[in-house]
């Protein structure tokens, strides 16, 4: 090859480095700008069309992550409920996902769209309500009870209140061999002798069920129903049975809870825990990023600059994902994907700097050193991430909340890894392409041509 011709691809391959990395330059400095000044609201409906999982508060970045207790301020109470007796675990499990389901109901029905309701042990639930400082209003709002009634065509009613407990369940289809779902569900002394006498008058009529005064369903009596216990068909489905039954069962909770604490943390500690967390985190990776920078040079300015991109798509994640709150440890499972994001750019520039010491050129080095580093990063954080997963399923309250965040910003500092810093450090390589030693400390003084 002739040295015009490859001067002309390396002119080539230079200007095309050159405006890469100016592009990647704007679009990191707009990202920037957007995450610490916000964005208007200005072109939200478009941003839903795209994104239609998109939280409705989205496009109010950065206002729109949502905080934990911690951070925000408000009440917690916590309960443990007693077990039935005669109920096995698969039953008792039931019943606590619908009691928290009832309260999640309650509390959105009052405009506590963003309370939060969480399993704590195989007994407890946790109840946070932000923004609220009264912790009896708390109270107040779970204990209200939806109202619930069954009328029949003569004008009885009987209302939630008699009803012990509904849940679905399956039963044979005639003679055939399948199952269908049903709602089945059991009455009090006083429900069973109303309901007697009320479906003892409506055989072969309509029963109406209203949920605050909204009819939900209306089955046809088959029978007069005299022992308490009743079933209700209608072609369900394991989900809409489901539901049926949460309806049915939220005029009373389905267990009888006993409250073990009630705590109220206030907005101005919650945002002085903020603001302690964000100052020690920035000090803290502005530290790693003039390390890095020492250390490694102009690729410790890829990694630097690969850093900044992960923070900024991590927080956009955690802004427009939903179920993801911002706490305390979600914050300290930021930080340590942060430290998993950096140690990723240690092992690559590690063997990019052996591979330059070795002779090889700038490029083919970069390449070498992606590639030997790509199974002991993929190792880390695949660990790291089964570590996340466990937590997330076993794990309740700020464990979850950890767990959440770091499954996040392990995934985040992957790509920005092993995809992003690749890119900056190939094309940075294309626009100055004979000067290793500005990449790595341990490369040869003079690079072979």
């Amino acid at each position: 090859m002739s040295k015009k011709v490859k001067t002309r691809k390396q002119t080539t391959a230079k200007t095309k480095g050159l405006i890469t990395l100016c592009v990647m330059c704007v679009l990191t400095i707009a990202l920037g700008v957007l995450s610490v000044c916000g964005i208007d609201r200005i072109g939200q409906d478009g941003l839903y069309k795209m994104l239609p999982w998109v939280p409705t508060n989205a496009a109010n970045w950065p206002a729109s992550i949502s905080l934990g207790l911690d951070l925000r301020g408000g009440v917690f109470v916590e309960y443990s409920a007693a077990r039935p007796e005669d109920t096995d675990d698969k039953m008792f499990d039931y019943l606590i996902t619908s009691t928290m389901d009832i309260m999640r109901n309650r509390l959105t029905e009052q405009g506590f769209t963003e309370a939060n309701v969480t399993k704590l042990g195989g007994d407890g639930i946790r109840v946070e309500i932000p923004d609220v400082t009264d912790p009896n209003a708390v109270l107040e709002l779970i204990g209200t009870p939806a109202k619930l009634e069954f009328r029949a065509p003569d004008g009885t009613v009987l209302t939630g209140a008699n009803i012990k407990r509904a849940y679905p369940t399956t039963e044979s289809q005639g003679n055939t061999l399948g199952q269908e779902y049903v709602v089945a569900f059991e009455l009090d002394s006083e429900g069973t002798r109303i309901f007697s006498e009320m479906t003892q008058k409506a055989i072969g009529q309509k029963i109406g069920i209203y949920l605050d005064d909204q009819k939900i369903m209306d089955p046809t009596v088959n029978s007069a129903i005299t022992r308490g216990e009743g079933i209700i068909t209608g072609g369900f489905d394991a989900e809409s049975a489901n539901a049926l039954a949460i309806q049915i069962q939220s005029g009373a909770l389905p267990l009888t809870l006993t409250q073990q604490k009630v705590d109220t943390i206030s907005a101005t500690l919650g945002v002085d825990a903020l603001q302690t967390s964000l100052t020690a985190a920035a000090i803290g990776i502005l530290l790693v990023m003039l390390i890095m920078i020492v250390r490694y040079r102009l690729s410790g300015v890829v990694a630097s600059w690969a850093l900044v991109l992960y923070i900024i798509i991590l927080f956009w994640f955690v802004a427009m994902l939903p179920g993801f709150q911002l706490t305390l440890p979600g914050i300290a499972g930021v930080i340590l994907g942060i430290g998993m994001a950096v140690d990723a750019n240690v092992v690559i520039f590690e063997r990019f700097g052996e591979e330059l010491a070795l002779g090889r050129y700038t490029k083919a080095a970069a390449r070498m050193g992606f590639k030997n580093a790509f199974s002991a990063i993929l190792d880390a954080n695949v660990t790291t991430l089964i570590a996340a997963i466990v937590l997330m399923i076993f794990g309740t309250g700020s464990v979850r909340g950890f767990a959440n965040m770091l499954a996040l910003s392990v995934v985040c500092s992957m790509f920005t890894a092993i995809v992003i810093s690749r890119i900056l450090l190939m094309n940075m390589i294309n626009v100055i392409p004979n000067k290793p030693e500005l990449f790595s400390a341990k490369a040869m003084k003079k690079e072979a041509q």
